[in-house]
């Protein structure tokens, strides 16, 4: 037998070769060696709400535990058009306009997987989360950034940046807002912008929603969707893992008009098939319920959020202020020319904590070598823990 490549010379690397083993697998296994707080990877330490597991407990009780159906169980279908409706007055038809993924990320997936082609392009912005940069190389698509910018205040899209990265290759844009890692939620006048570019260029819009209910300072989230002419070329996706802290429960959803979603589906029913059927059902007992259980969570993230921010301050880092999400990013540049990702894998051995670099959002990571996102989506008593020990910085 012939060894592959011994003749036709080494096969050259393949489309998914810069994506190894993501960093939050590696720095929450380096939390878990070193005994350090975890504030790298984004998960909740809180078991979710009882509602919730009570309704996934009974569901498996009684016996649902087989496939659900293809596009999701209907009384989730039909929370999600009940959702969207009084939310943000979204119509959508449950039966061809909502899909039920195995979380955000195979919705993402399945949107870009179905709606692109090999060599369109897909414009995103910057930083951006990991997965969307291996998903559009799986399409065989190219990512095209649009950085965002910081003020000294907040960070912003620069007025024209999106419209200056799209070519006649340009197929979609893939919007995450309120956004991870920056904590970003966009304003009326960036998610009109973003719109324009959308309608003059004939783009579909794919914009990823699960940190929809996790805004703070009074702030509410608007999906690009509710703009004039954008419901009919927008996939609007979100999930249950971040709303109601069940992350590993991963069942997400996407809407969008019966075209598009044909698409979207049409990729998905080929990844996992289905999501499980008992957690469905218990994500369809939450959403009826979202305020009541959400409200709470988002008071206890913004306190944790400005503990988290003034102890890291007080170490002399640069904190860029976080309008939603679970996250903060710090600038390192202030306090040492070390890059994010070194100071990351040095930090629990300095002082016993975990945070991940924000160069691996970003293309080049030399973009983000100075940048460092913490995690604030935990206990008190882990992030008062924390902010004692990162006090050691400067002892």
């Amino acid at each position: 037998m012939r060894a592959v490549g011994t003749e036709r010379g080494p096969r050259p690397p393949g489309r998914l070769a810069p994506f190894g083993t993501t960093i939050f697998a590696e720095m929450s296994a380096l939390a878990l060696a070193t005994g350090s707080v975890n504030l790298g990877q984004g998960f909740p330490e809180d078991p979710g709400p009882s509602l919730l597991r009570a309704a996934a407990i009974a569901a498996i009780e009684e016996g649902d535990n087989q496939y659900a159906p293809g596009i999701g169980v209907p009384s989730l279908l039909e929370a999600v058009a009940r959702h969207q409706r009084l939310e943000y007055c979204l119509d959508y038809d449950p039966s061809t306009e909502i899909l039920v993924t195995t979380g955000a990320t195979e919705a993402v997936a399945s949107a870009v997987l179905g709606l692109c082609e090999p060599g369109d392009e897909v414009v995103m912005l910057e930083p951006s989360y990991d997965s969307y940069a291996a998903v559009v190389a799986m399409a065989g698509a190219r990512r095209v950034p649009v950085p965002l910018g910081y003020d000294g205040t907040r960070w912003v899209l620069p007025p024209g940046a999106l419209d200056e990265a799209v070519t006649e290759r340009t197929r979609l844009v893939l919007l995450n807002s309120p956004h991870n890692p920056t904590g970003k939620v966009l304003d009326a006048t960036e998610l009109g912008e973003v719109a324009d570019v959308c309608r003059r260029h004939d783009l579909i819009a794919v914009t990823d929603e699960v940190y929809e209910h996790l805004v703070f300072d009074g702030r509410r989230h608007v999906p690009l969707a509710t703009l004039e002419g954008m419901r009919e070329r927008t996939v609007v996706i979100s999930s249950a893992g971040k709303s109601f802290s069940v992350t590993g429960w991963k069942v997400g959803w996407a809407c969008a008009p019966a075209p598009l979603l044909a698409e979207v589906r049409a990729a998905k029913q080929f990844l996992t098939y289905v999501s499980p059927a008992p957690l469905q059902r218990a994500v369809a007992v939450g959403l009826d319920r979202t305020h009541e259980l959400v409200g709470p969570l988002v008071a206890e993230l913004e306190a944790n959020r400005d503990l988290l921010a003034k102890g890291l301050a007080e170490t002399g880092l640069a904190v860029r202020g976080a309008e939603a999400t679970y996250f903060l990013t710090v600038d390192l540049s202030a306090v040492t020319d070390e890059d994010g990702a070194s100071f990351c894998r040095a930090l629990p051995e300095r002082c016993g904590v975990v945070a991940v670099p924000c160069s691996v959002f970003y293309g080049d990571p030399e973009a983000g070598r100075s940048l460092v996102r913490f995690a604030f989506c935990k206990r008190r008593a882990s992030i008062e823990e924390a902010v004692e020990r990162l006090g050691r910085l400067v002892r």
